[in-house]
Formats: structure tokens, sequence, C-alpha cells
């Protein structure tokens, strides 16, 4: 949230110089346009998440400088494979898998196909689990 934006002289707030750093914050700040994308993608990469939402929603495209951030988080690169890539992500899998329902996810989703090297990881939560079972009736 740009707290910032509710004072009338900002700049005189402790911190407004560094203010778009904060990977959330840059990334309105440009969607306000008060700095430009290029100005924020290096904060905005830090965040997995937000790298993906950016590579899908503002470049609609692969933003491979990005990519060593967003794989390791498990969620993000099964969104970011499905959404962006539109195929297998292999250097992501091992970050993937570790999560059960981005492993489920991602097998269903991506690989379109059972994955029996996260098939361990998947069980540890029931929900995934039985989701992954009855999607490829096992």
């Amino acid at each position: 949230m740009n707290l910032y934006k509710y004072f009338t002289r900002p700049e005189q707030l402790v911190g407004y110089e560094n203010r778009f750093r904060v990977p959330s914050l840059a990334y309105e700040l440009a969607e306000d346009g008060e700095i430009t994308w290029k100005q924020a993608e290096p904060y905005i990469m830090k965040d997995p998440w937000l790298a993906y939402e950016y590579a899908r929603d503002v470049l609609e495209r692969r933003w491979p400088k990005a990519e060593p951030y967003i794989m390791k988080d498990p969620e993000s690169a099964c969104m970011y494979a499905h959404h962006i890539l539109k195929h297998r992500w292999p250097e992501a899998e091992p970050y993937i898998m570790k999560d059960p329902e981005s492993a489920y996810w991602y097998a269903v989703r991506v690989l379109k196909r059972r994955w029996p090297e996260a098939e361990p990881n998947i069980m540890k939560d029931p929900n995934s689990w039985n989701a992954y079972r009855k999607f490829f009736e096992l």
C-alpha cells in the first residue's frame, strides 16, 4: 500500500527516496505511472509472485531475468510455467515438488500426466493427494 500518496509533501518523509525498493510498492508506483516499469523491474523481480504477475499482466511474455527468483517459490513457479511458458519447466521442478498443492497443480495443468517423482510430497497433503488420485484415476 502506498501510504506516501496520503501526504501533501511525501518527499519529506523518512524513506521516501527509497520507496520503490519494496517490490509491492514499486509495482503500485509503476501501475500509477509515478515511476516507469523499467525503473520498477529490479525490485519487482525480487518478489516471485509479483514477478509472475508482471510477466503475465504487463509484459505478457516470458521474463528470463526474473526466472531465478520466480522458480524458488513453488506456487509462482507453477503459475509461471502454466500461464507464461505454457510447458514444462524442468529447472523449477525441484522447487515446485516441495509444495504438495503446487506439485499437484503442476502435474494437472502443466505436465498433464502423473508426476511420480513428486508423488511422495503430494501425499503429505491429504486434499492434494485425494484430488491427484481422483484426477489421474488412481
